[in-house]
């Protein structure tokens, strides 16, 4: 009997990851995949008559077909997070056509109870995508610890676990590389979460990598903390402004946050983009529909959650994983709240 072509033999052939292959087969919207690697793919695709079976990608007998998808993030901060609906949407898809079901917990960082390892044991998961890790999260370790599948939305350092981001440090060099590039040089910040948080930490980074790189000094004045929600920003933005002088351009890691910025600039009788620029991060819809368009790094909301379900589900199908770790791209998209057209980039 000839051995039925599997999408690993085709990632193999074609030299991408398999969850490229999986991108490229399904369709799946916002990855930033050149047409030379998608031709690839479905080169090798016909090369080795491979066909998808969805009956040998379903779980074996014994297991639930649920995985959970864990917010570090209190449920207020869940609902505020405008970025998080188009996630769910690319997870929920990647898991259906599977034969999943997708069990949804929003879990505080104070909550210091076992919650990852219950969800498991009492509701019946069989892995876990968990978005939003924080450097002092001790569950997560003890979580994989004990065998259980586990993909984090986001990154750990020092650690094996599975991941799919962003360059959140690259995207934020980027962002605030732009109001450089625009005459800028007194750039405030403001994160989209507290600093314990990897991907908040990572985007602070990025920003002052770019300050560096310009011979522009780090101060700790020009920078606050974002906590998810609209309201942060516009506390975190009103601050920024009671100190003299007032910073000319914002890079904030949210367009949620970003939104609360933009409150709070109006409220003190300035303008944007002409007496502060404004830079976003993630590109949520309303981003563009805001009053001005929002100027905003693109992230794949839909993929980063396509392919973190993909992920768990192949380590809970026990396949060989080549490439644990998946970093996708981000982009620069100019609007108005910058000053700038895409042609000043």
């Amino acid at each position: 009997m000839v051995k039925r072509a599997t999408a690993r033999d085709v990632a193999e052939l074609a030299g991408v990851s398999r969850t490229t292959v999986s991108f490229v087969l399904n369709e799946v919207p916002g990855m930033r995949i050149s047409d030379e690697t998608r031709q690839r793919v479905l080169d090798a695709v016909q090369q080795l008559k491979y066909h998808p079976d969805a009956t040998a990608r379903r779980m074996v007998t014994g297991r639930t077909n649920i995985i959970g998808f864990v917010l570090r993030q209190s449920p207020d901060q869940v609902f505020a997070d405008q970025f998080l609906p188009q996630v769910l949407n690319g997870l929920s898809h990647a898991a259906t056509g599977q034969g999943y079901h997708v069990l949804i917990e929003a879990i505080p960082p104070e909550d210091k109870t076992d919650a990852c390892i219950r969800l498991v044991r009492e509701r019946h998961a069989d892995g876990i995508v968990l978005s939003g890790p924080r450097f002092d999260d001790k569950e997560l370790l003890r979580f994989q610890s004990e065998g259980w599948p586990v993909v984090l939305m986001g990154q750990l350092p020092n650690t094996n676990l599975m991941s799919v981001d962003v360059d959140n440090v690259g995207g934020a060099a980027t962002a605030t590389q732009h109001l450089i590039n625009l005459g800028h040089r007194r750039i405030a910040m403001i994160t989209n979460a507290k600093r314990t948080y990897t991907a908040a930490a990572d985007r602070l980074t990025g920003y002052q990598q770019a300050l560096l790189a310009n011979g522009i000094a780090y101060i700790d004045t020009l920078v606050e903390y974002g906590d998810f929600t609209l309201q942060s920003g516009r506390v975190a933005m009103a601050k920024l402004l009671q100190r003299a002088p007032h910073p000319t351009a914002v890079f904030v890691a949210s367009d949620t946050v970003a939104l609360g910025a933009l409150q709070a600039i109006r409220t003190c009788g300035l303008r944007v983009p002409e007496d502060i620029a404004l830079v976003g991060f993630d590109d949520v819809p309303f981003a563009e529909m805001v009053d001005p368009p929002l100027t905003t790094i693109r992230l794949p909301a839909y993929g980063l959650g396509w392919g973190a379900a993909d992920l768990l589900i192949r380590a809970i199908n026990r396949e060989d994983i080549k490439q644990p770790t998946v970093l996708l791209e981000s982009e620069l998209i100019v609007r108005q709240s910058c000053g700038r057209s895409a042609a000043y980039t």
